[in-house]
């Protein structure tokens, strides 16, 4: 086959173009036709041998030498037209861009791949400026991304309709109870995210600061009514109305008729000590309160140094958590009904449950056998029901069965029952393992095998045995350094977590250095209405400004050990993103609480929940490990449960910092960014959530 353009050689083609081109250059006279040199003219003759030799060839397939013929020979044969060349044009520009996006991502997937395999211990100057370079490289490729969605994509974010006013992402809103023998555990999926700024209700006022707050809530703040607060069936049953818009939890009582004072006596009492102040001195630092009413036990020993940390299920109106949570008291939404608790084996040094509802006889006792996992050797678990300590002389046969149920099960876990007094039943976990071996062969559970015996237990099943005893964690609360000495380990205990004293305490005096400059900062968005850096005219912001703090990405809790150290009356909770690497068991070790969480989902708390919100290297982490969600859904997320009037305080990367403040905008945040003087390669987003966000799209 010739090769041929409408009768014309490619050689013409050819010549005719480049004498077209070099005429260009300039015309000159004595005869010759283009302006060049010699060489120009040698490389010509050459081109036209080469393109002779192509010309003469008869089997040469146009289709096979020019596989794009398509775009141009209709041009070409037909004249020129136009339209068809610019939509080879577009042909052509799309075919560009897709080998772009495929050169892209297998550039990004071979990096990720080649960070991956790299071990832990490599710690080199190269490896760390090329992880840098990684980080920039998708920061750049998200803010691309948004660009090309057009000015729209920056637009003012809506606000959520008035029903989003306590949603709970991921929760079943159906309110199936353990009671009912129906499971309520969290369930998140796209449906659960949501891309709207959820408005604080009409009536909606800034809470008391502590002490103050923690015993007075506004009422319209919560979703409860006073019929619910009256009525209630919970731990905390009756309260006093100071008036129209405020409850008082000051004078709350126990379902016994016995005041709170009374009964955390009464606990102390039954353990043998001689009131719950001498609780630290038993080893007690952490408490788990299921089902806590609403919150009343952790608030009057909050200030005896005990950290009580409430878990309920999720309610929409009168919820124990919401309620715990205004108060400024730990609290999370939770259930155990067929998942493991977000917290590794060993984590708490009490746990409590009162007029709860969990169906503890039922599931062969599954329920049970889990808060013996979360329970430290040597610990306690408080139990106050209406059918335990059943005489057998009452004729109620279903409450007896019951007693009996719960009775025998924690003999087969090795507990020892050290006292009933009422309703009111306490049992010590076993601090040796030998009890375990001992135990009759019979229808109890068994030791976990040890890939059921897991430290990262995220949406894990319940399993029915005996969890924790294989784990390296196994330290009676007795043998545990008293609070607060805890907070700092032992280098035997931080070699149970494969982490060196010397990075430990390296860690924390950086963090000491951190907190001081994080509340000078706070100064000026509280002090003055144009922010700025704090100067020596800038009033100290007082301790007690912010109640609670989420720190989510905490690393070893050492923001949280900083806080307490500058004696900020504040308490932390401690998330450790499944991301990232799981420090969650040193810092409960270290007397704090704290969770596992995926932060491309909900955090299980209910809406304007935290005073402080705080992540180091979070949206680093995020960026490099996840894909499943963008940097707007996390904004999204922590403007809901931060509070009206509550901080944002971000350091990470200067290119996130920089796309961070402009999504700050977008939700109406004020935001200013601070240079980082120890690094120049990270910068601080400080943020304050506004009271009032107009409802328009523009500032």
């Amino acid at each position: 086959m010739s090769v041929d353009f409408g009768g014309r050689s490619i050689y013409s083609l050819t010549v005719a173009v480049v004498n077209k081109k070099m005429s260009h250059r300039g015309v000159s006279g004595g005869g010759r036709r283009f302006s060049g040199n010699i060489q120009d003219y040698s490389q010509m003759k050459k081109v036209k041998e080469d393109l002779d030799k192509i010309s003469s060839s008869d089997h040469v397939s146009l289709s096979l030498r020019n596989p794009f013929q398509f775009l141009f020979s209709d041009s070409i044969e037909n004249g020129f037209d136009p339209s068809t060349l610019r939509n080879r044009h577009m042909l052509i520009l799309l075919l560009l861009k897709l080998s772009l996006l495929v050169i892209v991502i297998l550039g990004l997937t071979m990096s990720i791949l080649w960070t991956i395999s790299l071990t832990p211990p490599s710690k080199s100057p190269t490896i760390r400026g090329y992880r840098r370079l990684q980080e920039q490289l998708v920061s750049d490729l998200w803010d691309i991304g948004e660009l090309s969605l057009g000015a729209t994509r920056f637009k003012d974010s809506d606000f959520c309709s008035l029903e989003f006013e306590t949603f709970v992402p991921c929760f079943n809103v159906t309110e199936l109870g353990l009671t009912k023998g129906k499971e309520f555990d969290r369930r998140c999926g796209p449906m659960s995210k949501h891309h709207c700024l959820i408005l604080a209700p009409p009536k909606y006022k800034i809470p008391h600061r502590w002490p103050t707050g923690r015993d007075v809530i506004w009422i319209d703040n919560v979703k409860i009514t006073a019929q619910e607060v009256l009525s209630s069936g919970s731990f905390t049953k009756r309260m006093m109305m100071l008036d129209e818009d405020q409850i008082s939890f000051s004078f709350a009582s126990s379902m016994v008729d016995d005041n709170i004072e009374d009964y955390s006596h009464q606990i102390a009492e039954m353990i043998g000590l001689r009131n719950e102040s001498y609780l630290v001195q038993a080893g007690v630092r952490t408490i788990l309160d299921i089902g806590c009413g609403y919150g009343s036990l952790g608030a009057h020993l909050f200030p005896k140094q005990l950290l009580t940390m409430c878990i309920a299920n999720y309610e929409s109106s009168g919820s124990q958590v919401e309620i715990a949570l205004e108060r400024g008291l730990p609290a999370i939404v939770g259930s155990f009904a067929s998942k493991q608790l977000p917290f590794p084996s060993l984590s708490f040094d009490m746990i409590h449950s009162a007029w709860d509802g969990v169906e503890w006889d039922k599931k062969d006792g599954i329920y049970l056998i889990e808060v013996d996992r979360v329970l430290r050797p040597g610990g306690y678990f408080v139990w106050t029901s209406p059918f335990a300590n059943t005489p057998a002389s009452v004729r109620d046969i279903e409450n007896l069965k019951k007693w009996d149920v719960v009775r025998n099960l924690a003999k087969d876990l090795c507990w020892d029952l050290l006292s009933q007094q009422d309703k009111t039943v306490v049992w010590k976990k076993p601090s040796k393992k030998n009890c375990y071996a001992s135990r009759k062969h019979g229808p109890g559970p068994l030791i976990c095998k040890e890939g059921h015996d897991v430290e990262s237990p995220y949406y894990h099943p319940l399993e029915a045995c005996i969890g924790g005893t294989r784990s390296r964690r196994w330290i009676p609360i007795e043998e545990r350094a008293n609070w607060p000495s805890r907070a700092t380990l032992s280098s035997k205990e931080l070699a149970v977590h494969g982490v060196l004293p010397d990075d430990f305490m390296e860690d924390n005096i950086n963090w000491k250095a951190t907190v001081r400059d994080y509340w000078s900062l706070l100064s000026p968005l509280i002090f003055s209405d144009h922010p700025k850096r704090p100067g020596d005219e800038d009033p100290i912001p007082p301790d007690y400004m912010v109640r609670n703090v989420l720190d989510m990405n905490a690393h070893f809790g050492g923001f949280n050990s900083a806080l307490l150290d500058a004696r900020k009356s504040v308490w932390v909770m401690n998330v450790v993103p499944t991301s990232g690497v799981n420090h969650l068991p040193l810092i409960l070790d270290r007397g704090f609480v704290g969770v596992l969480h995926d932060w491309c989902e909900a955090f299980p708390t209910y809406p304007r929940t935290y005073d402080m919100v705080h992540a180091d290297g979070l949206l680093s982490l995020q960026t490099v490990k996840q894909s499943r969600c963008s940097m707007l859904d996390l904004f999204y997320e922590i403007d809901r449960f931060l509070r009206p009037e509550g901080w944002v305080i971000l350091r990470d990367t200067t290119s996130l910092i920089e796309s961070a403040r402009a999504i700050a905008s977008r939700l109406k945040w004020e935001a200013r960014v601070v240079e980082v003087e120890s690094n120049n390669d990270e910068k601080l987003l400080v943020c304050q959530k506004p009271l009032i966000r107009s409802q328009t799209n523009s500032l």
